[in-house]
């Protein structure tokens, strides 16, 4: 059995972790996972050597500057990360004749223009500084045949920092939470979305044809997030209201999308995937955490 080696960039995150569990359902593939303490993906002399004597299949980069909000103040390292380190990666994958998975996100889109599920043929506008970022990271990979950038939106799991884990916290600690009801999207647990990376290398080998390019993935459905509050405190049992609030309401740095689906046609199509539900996925993602 001829073993595809991974390179999993950005791998102590929340989707590198949930790439981690799942690395034993694929045998034959051997993953090596760094993060910025181990290899500085903005440094591209350190890249280069270590590639060097190394041979990689794919690079799957989880990697990313994803504070919304500080982003807007903290450009220059926004930037770093989701631009300069891209170029880097897109650079070595040339170079040495690998394959790069990205993660983008739906903020490189504007949705005060279209209220339907986005494509991938549609025209980016970002209205925040992360989203102007991840958007100029896309734009470095796109000069080649040997690259898949991955949209998604709204990522939580039972790994790292991140909005279930606030409404978990604070559910318990309060009465009564206000959440914006007038941000539209879906929720993505990591969790499906690294099986999903993953079935799509696996498809690539097995199939013996890489399909590059652009494609989107969160999980079906479509929901606010008071409907998502409202589903993660009731599905944990937790005496706390929510309270729906308009985003005029909650003033933050950096501007939101108002309604941020994504079609997945594509993906399912190309790699036939199957994506779950987001409440089923929500369940799931709350069973690993009780365990």
């Amino acid at each position: 059995m001829n073993m595809i080696n991974i390179l999993v960039t950005g791998a102590d995150g929340q989707l590198g972790s949930e790439i981690r569990k799942l690395s034993n359902s694929f045998q034959s593939f051997h993953f090596e996972y760094t993060d910025v303490k181990s290899l500085d993906i903005t440094n591209i002399d350190e890249l280069d050597s270590f590639f060097s004597g190394r041979t990689i299949n794919y690079i799957i980069n989880c990697a990313a500057y994803t504070n919304v909000d500080k982003a807007e103040e903290d450009y220059d390292n926004a930037f770093k990360v989701n631009v300069l380190a891209v170029k880097n990666l897109a650079e070595i994958s040339q170079r040495h004749n690998c394959r790069i998975i990205h993660i983008s996100t739906d903020y490189v889109f504007d949705s005060a223009l279209q209220n339907f599920p986005f494509k991938e043929t549609d025209i980016p506008n970002s209205k925040s500084a992360y989203g102007s970022t991840k958007l100029l990271g896309e734009v470095e990979l796109q000069n080649s045949n040997n690259h898949i950038i991955i949209r998604t939106s709204w990522l939580y799991s039972s790994f790292g920092n991140n909005i279930l884990k606030t409404i978990l916290r604070l559910g318990k600690e309060r009465k009564e939470l206000n959440f914006i009801f007038d941000q539209v999207g879906t929720p993505t647990y990591a969790g499906d979305l690294a099986n999903s990376i993953l079935q799509i290398i696996d498809f690539s080998e097995k199939s013996h044809s890489f399909q590059f390019g652009i494609y989107h993935y969160s999980n079906e459905g479509v929901c606010s997030w008071f409907d998502f509050a409202v589903a993660v405190v009731k599905k944990s049992g937790l005496d706390c209201k929510i309270k729906p609030i308009e985003t005029k309401e909650y003033p933050l740095p950096a501007k939101r999308p108002f309604y941020s689906v994504l079609n997945k046609a594509k993906i399912k199509t190309k790699f036939q995937i199957e994506i779950p539900y987001w409440t089923d996925s929500l369940d799931k993602c709350l069973n690993e955490l009780t365990i």
